[in-house]
C-alpha cells in the first residue's frame, strides 16, 4: 500500500515537472518571437531612418520616416501575424473535430488577436529606439552617431536575449545580429546616397 502510495506521489510530482517544463518551452517561444520582432522593428526604422538621412539631413524628415516606418511595420507585422495564426487556428479546430467527434477545446487553440498585438508591440518597442535617438539632436552628424550608437546597443541586448532564450552561443549570436544590423543600416544609407546623388538629378 505504501509502494502504492509512494509510486502514485512520484507520478504527480513528474507530471507537474512536465507540465512546468512545457509552459517554459511555451513562454520561450513567444519571448523569442517577441525580441526577433523588436529586432525587426530597430533594424528596418533605423535603416530607414538612415536612408532619408543620406539626402534629407534634417531632424523632422529623419523623424517622419522613422514614425512611418514604425506604423506601417508594426501593422504590416500584425496582419501578417493575424493571417498566419488564424490558419493555424482553422487547422487546430478541423484537428479538433476530427479527433474529439465534433468537440472543440477552446482553450487549447491560438489566438490570432493576442498574436498580431504581441507581434505590433514587439516591433513598435524596436522603433521607438531610433526615433527617440534622433528626436532631440538637432546637428546632423551628432545625430547620425547618437542613433548608431543607440541601435548598436539595443543589437547587443536584443542578440543577447535571443542567444540566451534559444541557447545559442551568445557572442556568436550577439555579433551576427550586430553585423547584420550595420550591414542593413549601411547598404540603405548607400544606396539612397547614390540614388539621390545621381540617379533623381
Amino acid at each position: 500500500m505504501e509502494s502504492h502510495n509512494v509510486n502514485n506521489s512520484l507520478n504527480i510530482d513528474m507530471e507537474k515537472d512536465q507540465e512546468k517544463a512545457f509552459d517554459y518551452s511555451k513562454r520561450a517561444q513567444w519571448l523569442r518571437a517577441a525580441v526577433l520582432g523588436a529586432n525587426d522593428g530597430l533594424v528596418t526604422t533605423a535603416s530607414l531612418m538612415m536612408g532619408v538621412g543620406a539626402i534629407k539631413p534634417d531632424v523632422k524628415t529623419m523623424v517622419l520616416t522613422g514614425f512611418a516606418g514604425l506604423v506601417a511595420g508594426a501593422c504590416s507585422m500584425a496582419i501578417g501575424e493575424f493571417v498566419s495564426v488564424y490558419s493555424q487556428y482553422d487547422i487546430e479546430v478541423a484537428q479538433m473535430k476530427r479527433d474529439n467527434g465534433g468537440v472543440i477545446d477552446k482553450e487549447k487553440l491560438p489566438s490570432p488577436i493576442k498574436a498580431a498585438t504581441a507581434s505590433a508591440l514587439a516591433f513598435s518597442i524596436g522603433a521607438i529606439v531610433p526615433l527617440l535617438a534622433a528626436a532631440f539632436v538637432k546637428t546632423y552628424k551628432v545625430r547620425i552617431g547618437v542613433i548608431v550608437a543607440a541601435v548598436t546597443l539595443a543589437l547587443v541586448m536584443f542578440g543577447w536575449v535571443g542567444a540566451v532564450l534559444g541557447k545559442a552561443p551568445v557572442v556568436k549570436s550577439s555579433a551576427r545580429v550586430l553585423i547584420g544590423g550595420w550591414l542593413a543600416m549601411a547598404v540603405t544609407y548607400g544606396l539612397t546616397k547614390l540614388v539621390g546623388s545621381h540617379g533623381m538629378s
